[in-house]
C-alpha cells in the first residue's frame, strides 16, 4: 500500500515540476530570444545501509531548446538577432559570465548597454559603454560604430566589439534568470565567426499549441494521481474493516 501512496506522490511531483515549467514557456511565448525548457524524467534510485530496493521517478527541467525562432525587422539600431549558434556575452545578476540569444538592447543614461531584461553586455574589455553620440550601428561582426555628439564630420568610429560566443560543443545550462551558463562554472571564448543582423528581433522558440496540448496532459495526468490515492485510500480503508473484531 505504502509503494502506491509513494510512487503516485513522486509522479505528483514531477508533474508539478512540468506544469511549472509548461506555464513558464507560454508566459515567455512572447518574450525577445528566449529558449523553451524542456523537462524529461530520469530515475533516481534510493539507497541506504537498511534500504536499497526502489527507484522514484525524478522529473525535472534537464535542457532547454536551443533552436532557432522567427526574425522580425524592427528598424531599430540596437536591435540584434543573432545568427545561429551565437550568443551574447553578457554579466549575470551574481557577476559572473553568462550568454544569452536576447538582442533587444537597451541603453542607460550613464552609456551602459544591457538587455531587455537589464543585463549588461559585455564587449571586448568589460561591459559595453556608448559614449553620447548622434548615431549609432553595430556591424555584422558586432563591431559598436558611433557618430560622436556634436561631430560635424560623418566618418563613423568604432569603439568595441560586441562579445559573441558560439556553445557549439559546449555543456551549458539554463538557469532560472533565463540566462545559459557553463556547467561547472567557467566562461565560453568568443567566436570571432559570429555574425549578427542588426535592426532586427529573434522572437521565442515556445511552440504555444504544443505548450497547450502539454498542459493538458499534465492536468489529466495529475487527476490520475489523484485517483490512485483515492484508491489506496479505499483499499486500506477496506482492509483496516476485515481486521476489526465483532463486537460480542
Amino acid at each position: 500500500m505504502d509503494k502506491m501512496i509513494h510512487s503516485s506522490l513522486t509522479a505528483m511531483q514531477g508533474i508539478m515540476a512540468r506544469q511549472t515549467a509548461i506555464a513558464n514557456n507560454m508566459a515567455n511565448a512572447g518574450t525577445t530570444g528566449f529558449r523553451a525548457e524542456i523537462v524529461n524524467a530520469k530515475a533516481r534510485h534510493l539507497s541506504s545501509a537498511a534500504f536499497d530496493s526502489r527507484a522514484i521517478a525524478y522529473e525535472r527541467v534537464w535542457a532547454a531548446d536551443l533552436t532557432s525562432a522567427s526574425v522580425t525587422n524592427t528598424g531599430r539600431p540596437l536591435d540584434i538577432a543573432l545568427d545561429r549558434d551565437a550568443m551574447l556575452s553578457v554579466q549575470g545578476g551574481d557577476g559572473e559570465p553568462a550568454y544569452t540569444r536576447r538582442g533587444d538592447l537597451q541603453l542607460s543614461e550613464t552609456g551602459l548597454v544591457t538587455t531587455g531584461a537589464g543585463d549588461p553586455v559585455m564587449g571586448e574589455a568589460g561591459p559595453l559603454i556608448i559614449p553620447p553620440s548622434d548615431k549609432i550601428s553595430i556591424a555584422k561582426d558586432g563591431g559598436v560604430w558611433i557618430l560622436p555628439q556634436g561631430d560635424v564630420g560623418d566618418e563613423m568610429q568604432q569603439i568595441d566589439q560586441v562579445a559573441l560566443v558560439s556553445f557549439t560543443g559546449s555543456d551549458i545550462v539554463k538557469g532560472h534568470d533565463n540566462l545559459f551558463r557553463v556547467r561547472g562554472g567557467g566562461a565560453l571564448p568568443n567566436d570571432p565567426d559570429a555574425n549578427l543582423t542588426a535592426g532586427a528581433l529573434e522572437g521565442s522558440n515556445v511552440n504555444m499549441t504544443a505548450s497547450l496540448v502539454d498542459m493538458i496532459e499534465a492536468s489529466r495526468a495529475w487527476e490520475t494521481q489523484v485517483k490512485f490515492l483515492s484508491t489506496a485510500k479505499d483499499i486500506d480503508s477496506s482492509g483496516a474493516s476485515l481486521m476489526q473484531l465483532p463486537n460480542s
